[in-house]
């Protein structure tokens, strides 16, 4: 293109995200800042995590050992956490970080789907009994 041919290009703002878009990560958010307060031990992590879940509209499934499946962690809780506006609910993961005093929340990922089967494969039997 010469200086003559120059042409000026209007920046267009993105979409804004659908509703099922913006209610995961608000859904994460209150998440974070709920588990914020957690000031525990390994012990106190489970009935922690429980009570949080049930203040959000979520639930805690199960916890278990990490095992190495998430890197820094010593347990994981999984978390349903319902959507309104009829999306499916979402699994989230609560990981207690090898310090032991430390929670952080992540959404499945490649090396957590088996995890997140099971989870959804668990509701599945819940619901059905």
């Amino acid at each position: 293109m010469t200086a003559s041919e120059t042409r000026s290009e209007i920046a267009v703002p993105a979409p804004p995200p659908s509703g099922g878009d913006v209610a995961l990560p608000m859904a994460l958010l209150e998440l974070e800042l709920s588990l914020d307060r957690f000031s525990g031990n390994r012990d106190d992590f489970s009935a922690f995590v429980r009570t949080v879940a049930d203040d959000i509209g979520g639930e805690l499934l199960f916890d278990l050992p990490a095992s190495g499946l998430v890197d820094n962690c010593l347990t994981i809780a999984v978390l349903r956490h319902g959507q309104a506006g009829g999306q499916a609910p979402a699994i989230l993961f609560v990981c207690l970080d090898a310090d032991g005093s430390t929670i952080r929340v992540e959404q499945p990922s490649e090396r957590t789907a088996g995890l997140a089967s099971f989870a959804e494969a668990f509701v599945g039997v819940l619901e059905r009994i």
